[in-house]
């Protein structure tokens, strides 16, 4: 495999995750499992769900949270080709969430905050027939919770 392969894929992958964060802040949290492939995993602490159609499922609930702000900020990604069909990933996350009493609206103004968590997602990314999708993702929180 040559540099200009590794790098598009590297990039394809880094997209992956960019497109989850903006997809779980931006009101289209039920799109993220769109990113993963039919039998991926999501996991974090006790929490596992297995395949697409569950993912989808856990996402709707994040979705339908009217009042609930987060932006999920990744940075420091690092990305390594395995092979043509395989990567894996490490990208710190620094998440900020507040709760409404009523609908999340684009004037409402968020108090000062600290970040509720800061940790890291470990991905492991595939490519399909759909192209790249994660494979695995599992959030593990550095400190504070989630």
């Amino acid at each position: 495999m040559n540099e200009t392969e590794k790098l598009l894929i590297e990039h394809a992958c880094a997209r992956l995750v960019a497109h989850y964060s903006h997809h779980a802040d931006f009101g289209e949290a039920e799109r993220v499992a769109e990113l993963f492939a039919e039998d991926a995993v999501w996991e974090m602490d006790e929490m596992r769900f297995e395949g697409r159609d569950t993912i989808r499922a856990m996402m709707r609930g994040r979705q339908e949270m009217q009042g609930r702000r987060s932006r999920h900020v990744c940075t420091n990604l690092g990305v390594e080709v395995v092979d043509a069909d395989h990567a894996i990933g490490l990208v710190y996350l620094t998440l900020y969430r507040h709760d409404f009493d009523g609908p999340e609206t684009e004037q409402a103004s968020v108090p000062e905050t600290r970040p509720l968590a800061v940790g890291q997602y470990r991905d492991r990314f595939v490519r399909t027939s759909e192209g790249w999708r994660f494979a695995h993702r599992t959030a593990e929180v550095g400190f504070g919770q989630l």
